[in-house]
């Protein structure tokens, strides 16, 4: 999926900056895994802490404060923060809780990853199952997919960084089990 998402990118000229909680570098370091990745990923950042996704990101603080870092709006402000900071046409977000237990109100597999571009933000939901390690993997996994699809067809909208809507939900297993988006059409994970 990384090589999918770089073939695209390069391909399109379009670059690439990533914004990760969560996953803590995973995304990123799977698409500078790639051979030429540098023709399109200008970089990424990790914001594991809540402060540093509103000090480095520009994540509204008044969105932190209602909602907490685990929210499909958040997801979508680190993209489009990511895109702004490193000066890149695209940005992916990963937030989320890996576990073991439930954090900021969340049960452990609960997770969003975010895709922005100049077409808009486009979040999905995820539930995962498995320990810590699985939940990353799958997260990675999603935000890659996710960053694919966008990168090969702009997709519509579905979340702003400043409004807080339905974002689509996929459960994620090894087995792979397709999602639903917000606009009812099928999805693969």
């Amino acid at each position: 999926m990384a090589r999918r998402c770089v073939g695209a990118a390069v391909a399109g000229e379009t670059t690439l900056a990533v914004a990760e909680s969560l996953t803590a570098g995973l995304v990123c370091a799977r698409l500078a895994d790639v051979p030429g990745a540098s023709g399109a990923l200008r970089g990424g950042v990790v914001t594991y802490a809540t402060d540093l996704k509103r000090a480095l990101l520009d994540v509204p603080a008044d969105l932190l404060r209602r909602e907490g870092p685990v929210h499909p709006a958040v997801a979508a402000a680190m993209a489009e923060g990511a895109r702004r900071l490193l000066g890149a046409d695209v940005g992916v977000a990963t937030t989320g809780v890996a576990g073991p237990g439930p954090a900021d109100g969340h049960p452990a597999g609960t997770a969003f990853v975010a895709v922005a571009g100049s077409w808009g933000t486009r979040v999905v939901a995820l539930h995962v199952p498995g320990d810590r390690a699985a939940v990353r993997a799958a997260v990675t996994r999603e935000a890659l997919l996710l960053l694919a699809d966008a990168l090969t067809t702009p997709p519509a909208p579905s979340v702003t960084a400043h409004e807080t809507q339905r974002a689509e939900e996929r459960t994620s297993s090894c087995a792979g089990r397709p999602g639903q988006d917000v606009g009812g059409r099928e999805t693969a994970p």
